[in-house]
């Protein structure tokens, strides 16, 4: 059994699917807010709670000269604007200690990016806000390591977290996802996050840019949905080719709905049969003897 998080008016891990989606990047106020708008109607139809998600700032870019985004102050200025403008929660990363408490007046759930994962200050920042924190399993820790980053959260007294798989380095330039990871970090009682769209990107696959391959998300997203997963982070955008962060691995806003119908049919048949859980090591299968 994992606990429910409260992010806004979203509960995640209370039984229904959650999609924190939206464009990778704050590239100007109205797409966001046509995004923001697109994808809560879209939840709202298929009875999904729906969190949107941009970065104020991409810090962890392949060349110098890739696009970052607005900063801080005028990005939270954005996403605060559209938080009133939509009435969804919103999620944003934080990438050193001292932007927590600043995004933590603002938004509504603060994320750790994959490869900040272990940074200890970091993530003792963004917990003693009180605010929820999504974290995301770095592409080369095991998923039993993320123990050790809850326990960093819980000596804050925080236990408001969502665990996130993002995929795992296979070699250069590729990711896999192993779908064990969600079954193991699902034992330590925290609700399961789903990046889709991160875990088909080819980390410096283009030379000064990453690349990606998008035709991996639904068959990804919908396996994750079969193992059990409390929520689907997805980066969507009206033309995901002139995207200035991430296109190659982010689905189109037309797509969307159908993609998130097949994954609510399927979370729902699971969540029907029981969620996969792992019984203690040695343990015949099926937990009888």
């Amino acid at each position: 059994m994992v606990r429910t998080v409260r992010v806004g008016s979203v509960e995640i891990g209370s039984g229904k699917l959650a999609i924190l989606a939206g464009p990778c990047v704050l590239e100007s106020y109205d797409l966001a807010l046509s995004v923001a708008e697109t994808v809560r109607d879209i939840c709202a139809r298929l009875d999904l709670g729906y969190v949107f998600k941009a970065s104020f700032d991409k810090a962890n870019r392949t060349s110098g000269a890739g696009f970052r985004g607005p900063g801080i102050k005028e990005g939270l200025a954005m996403l605060g604007k559209i938080r009133e403008a939509t009435g969804v929660p919103v999620l944003t990363d934080v990438h050193e200690p001292w932007h927590a408490a600043i995004a933590a007046e603002t938004v509504d759930l603060l994320q750790i990016p994959a490869f900040l994962c272990r940074q200890t200050d970091l993530v003792m920042a963004a917990a003693r806000t009180g605010k929820p924190v999504n974290i995301k399993k770095a592409q080369f820790l095991a998923p039993e390591d993320m123990a050790a980053v809850v326990g960093k959260c819980a000596e804050t007294g925080n236990e408001n977290l969502l665990l996130c798989e993002r995929g795992t380095t296979f070699g250069y330039r590729n990711l896999v996802v192993d779908m064990r990871s969600l079954a193991v970090m699902r034992t330590l009682g925290y609700p399961l996050v789903f990046d889709a769209t991160h875990s088909v990107q080819m980390p410096g696959g283009q030379g000064t840019s990453s690349g990606g391959d998008r035709r991996f998300v639904l068959p990804l997203a919908r396996a994750a949905a079969a193992v059990g997963i409390d929520a689907l982070f997805l980066e969507t955008h009206p033309d995901p080719d002139k995207a200035l962060s991430d296109g190659p691995n982010m689905i189109a806003l037309a797509d969307l709905e159908a993609l998130l119908r097949q994954v609510k049919a399927i979370f729902d048949t699971s969540r029907h049969l029981g969620f996969a859980e792992l019984p203690p090591a040695g343990t015949p299968f099926g937990g009888r003897g």
